[in-house]
């Protein structure tokens, strides 16, 4: 029984897994919030690169993210809300950031205090 070869007696759970695999899944960026991303930094005239390094992360997370690639992180996610908001072109200038989570996704981030 030594040396023996367990490959053939993995078959089964390989397969097994692969229906759990199937199953499961991350849910990932909507693409509606990849669009306003990539608009709110585009009216800004920034790169993707330069929102990377404004809110401290790698390109490709900007990337992943505008592409729709990306499993949803709500500390980047709130980077990204008050990066591509403040100080942008026209209509953006007055606004702290951009809505990218919720119900009112793309829309002006309240700057009010917090309702108790």
């Amino acid at each position: 029984a030594a040396g023996q070869n367990k490959q053939h007696f993995i078959t089964k759970n390989t397969a097994k897994l692969d229906r759990e695999t199937e199953e499961l899944h991350h849910d990932r960026v909507p693409l509606e919030v990849g669009k306003v991303i990539q608009q709110g930094r585009q009216s800004k005239g920034m790169t993707q690169k330069d929102l990377a390094t404004k809110i401290n992360e790698k390109p490709q997370v900007i990337a992943d993210y505008e592409s729709g690639r990306a499993i949803p992180n709500n500390q980047v996610m709130g980077k990204i809300e008050r990066a591509i908001g403040a100080d942008g072109g026209p209509l953006l200038c007055l606004l702290p950031g951009l809505k990218l989570r919720g119900k009112d996704i793309g829309k002006p981030l309240e700057t009010g205090p917090k309702g108790k």
